[in-house]
């Protein structure tokens, strides 16, 4: 089977690691890929939002499975493209059409889905700049901390907690007025502030039928103790400590169950990951968000837990056979821990040779993430460069074994936190 996988980051590779595993894969495509996922198979010269060119490389190199790493091609409508093109009529695809990747593209659609199929997740009103007025005399009377999203994609920077009600009208201005977040923030979903710990939960889903992955915990704060700017992922944890069995099956029961029937419900083509961002608040779970892929660095801790072939899952997915398949887990722990460039996520250089990529040993993995090839080297080219991930029977072993490698690899200016799942017991 020919696969092209869409995406550049340390998703990408960490998929690009497992899918090359399989006997089922013929010869494996990443487009744009990394550094990282040239080890697996063969980066191909366009972006995951180039559509033009991903048609004429599922043509060109009869590509069998295509996977979509990243949300934006998803929301823009990839699917639907490579779904009307007659020459790509047997293509299998991982990923939720245009309207139903609407869950991870508005807030507002996610929100209205979830009211709709009864989803437990936080009260919440939506303005725009024709209500704007009204939006001010709600916040007025809203308690705090009062937390303020962007509809619509914002790279991971439109969600704004407010503590107090000066900074919540500015912000309220700042997004709908002054197009703080652009075209992302014209609509304002303004919500009840839910206090608990979050996680991470995925499953793959057919349209009918679903399969549930090992679940994770990510930490976005570039500070230690939680503390300082919101990043993409600093480092990651799976399986969750606190997700015991009892609360696991209320999250099937009163989120994953009615979002499945949800989607078939409204007449959703889905067939890819679900992630549900979710809180524990005091032992019920609630959604704060649905993502139409896997997460990152999240994937980099759930792909290395899965012990059954990657490619026959998603080959069920595809076609909606998923109905009886079993997966097997790794029951170790697996965490992660992301060396970032110095200054990330503000302004940060590009550029630096990076050593060490070669110390990962039995039980550990490095995963690229912004980093490629300048002739010899690897040299960094983003803001999170690396992770490393490890697996062991204890937790405190795999952040120590974790930890050991971040120090390890080298590059200037590299910081990472110390601290990954400090919450579950000394270091």
């Amino acid at each position: 089977m020919n696969i092209l996988l869409l995406g550049s980051g340390g998703r990408e590779h960490a998929l690009a690691w497992k899918l090359s595993q399989s006997n089922h894969c013929s010869k494996l495509f990443i487009a744009p890929g990394n550094a990282g996922t040239s080890l697996h198979g063969i980066n191909l010269p366009f972006t995951a939002n180039d559509f033009p060119a991903i048609e004429k490389a599922c043509i060109e190199y009869e590509i069998n499975l295509l996977i979509v790493g990243p949300e934006e091609p998803l929301v823009k409508g990839v699917v639907d493209i490579l779904k009307a093109n007659e020459q790509l009529r047997d293509l299998l695809i991982i990923g939720p059409s245009q309207e139903a990747a609407q869950l991870e593209g508005s807030k507002a659609y996610a929100k209205s889905f979830m009211q709709r199929h009864n989803i437990p997740t936080a009260s919440y009103k939506e303005f725009t700049a024709e209500n704007f007025e009204e939006g001010v005399e709600f916040l007025k009377d809203h308690p705090l901390p009062i937390v303020l999203k962007a509809d619509g994609l914002a790279a991971g920077k439109g969600v704004i907690i407010c503590q107090n009600y000066v900074e919540a009208f500015a912000e309220f201005e700042l997004m709908i007025q002054r197009s703080k977040f652009g075209d992302a923030g014209k609509k304002v979903v303004v919500e009840e502030f839910l206090t608990g710990i979050e996680l991470s939960v995925f499953v793959l889903t057919d349209g009918k039928n679903y399969l549930l992955l090992p679940e994770a915990k990510d930490y976005k704060r570039i500070g230690e103790g939680d503390t300082g700017l919101n990043t993409g992922g600093m480092g990651a944890i799976s399986p969750v400590p606190f997700a015991d069995d009892a609360f696991m099956q209320k999250v099937k029961t009163k989120i994953i169950e009615p979002t499945i029937a949800g989607i078939q419900r409204d007449n959703l083509d889905y067939k890819g990951f679900i992630f549900f961002g979710l809180i524990k608040v005091g032992d019920e779970p609630f959604v704060i968000e649905y993502n139409c892929r896997m997460g990152d660095p999240e994937t980099e801790v759930v792909i290395p837990r899965m012990k059954t072939d990657l490619v026959e899952i998603l080959q069920a997915t595809a076609q909606q056979k998923l109905e009886g398949v079993h997966l097997e887990i790794d029951s170790r722990f697996a965490t992660t821990i992301v060396a970032v460039s110095g200054g990330y996520p503000n302004e940060y250089k590009s550029g630096f040779a990076i050593s060490g990529l070669n110390l990962a040993e039995e039980g550990t993995m490095i995963f690229y993430a912004g980093a490629k090839k300048d002739g010899n080297q690897v040299v960094t080219a983003g803001g999170r460069v690396v992770c490393a991930t490890a697996l062991a029977d204890e937790l405190s072993e795999a952040l120590d074994k974790s930890k050991e490698l971040a120090e390890a690899i080298n590059f200037e200016g590299k910081y990472f936190r110390k601290d990954i799942g400090f919450e579950f017991g000394p270091r």
